[in-house]
């Protein structure tokens, strides 16, 4: 259903404008605010913890933009895809196309903020080798289009399904970055229940995090780079590139204890970059745990 509202959207939008991909899209998320009122609790909860000096009504405030906000991350992968209608400002680019030329390979760690699928876009277009991982939920319309969509585009992706994958999907990574290419994954989301995960203090809260970047970098020795893509206004960007962060154990004792330490650096970088990015912050699933004492 939601393909297929999606579809509609885009094909009017082709005749009569973008504004008609607005104003039909705020419609929806209106709807998703009014419906899923346990989605509208973990964005208060989120945006509590975020700021907890202000009240419930700002945080409530800042959960109806979220979700208003999520709508333009669709409009302008649209704008992208029909007539590359997308500016953007950048730093720390010169970090990846290093990687690539000098054969090292890098891991470029995404999150569930800004716009990653615009990032992804834009990243193979510049001609940078990158492998994509991404999780297959049965449910999940919006990232299954978000999958099709990249995959028409040229870039090669790895589904990883609701099993959590298979050891070869990691030997795939490893071959890839030996390479020289770019291995992008994400950072913020655990896609299974059983899904291999580091803990880590976010906001207070204890969270989860996906361990497979962290332990990959360990492995394979390429470094890490931590990829933000805000939206600055209408159709315009600015892309972050940081890094590289090496993930090295002196012995295998110290393997576990690198890889948190790692995530937690991850984790950290998150919180300030949604302080600075509130509204752009795309979890509608769960993420915080109980609060430290």
């Amino acid at each position: 259903m939601i393909k297929l509202f999606y579809q509609f959207l885009t094909f009017f939008t082709r005749f009569l404008g973008s504004w008609f991909f607005k104003v039909f899209s705020r419609f929806v998320s209106f709807g998703y605010f009014i419906l899923f009122p346990s989605r509208v609790g973990i964005g208060i909860r989120f945006y509590r913890a975020l700021f907890p000096e202000r009240g419930g009504l700002h945080a409530l405030l800042c959960t109806w933009r979220q979700f208003h906000g999520f709508t333009d991350v669709f409009l302008d992968r649209f704008l992208l895809q029909a007539n590359n209608e997308i500016a953007y400002t950048s730093e720390g680019w010169e970090l990846l196309e290093r990687a690539a030329a000098d054969g090292t390979g890098g891991i470029v760690l995404m999150s569930h903020m800004g716009n990653w699928d615009v990032a992804a876009h834009l990243l193979r277009m510049r001609g940078l080798r990158l492998l994509l991982y991404m999780g297959a939920r049965e449910k999940e319309q919006i990232e299954k289009m978000q999958k099709e969509s990249l995959a028409e585009s040229g870039l090669s992706i790895v589904s990883v399904g609701e099993d959590g994958g298979s050891p070869f999907d990691i030997l795939e990574a490893l071959r890839f970055l030996r390479e020289g290419g770019l291995v992008s994954l994400t950072g913020d989301r655990l896609w299974t229940p059983g899904q291999r995960a580091v803990p880590v203090r976010f906001l207070g809260h204890r969270a989860r995090l996906p361990e497979a970047p962290h332990r990959i970098a360990l492995l394979s020795g390429a470094p890490l780079f931590l990829f933000f893509a805000f939206r600055t206004g209408p159709s315009a960007y600015h892309f972050s590139i940081s890094g590289p962060i090496t993930v090295t154990a002196p012995s295998r004792a110290d393997r576990d204890r690198v890889i948190r330490e790692s995530a937690q650096r991850y984790a950290d970088i998150l919180a300030e970059k949604a302080r600075e990015h509130p509204r752009q912050w795309y979890h509608f699933e769960s993420f915080l745990g109980e609060r430290f004492d």
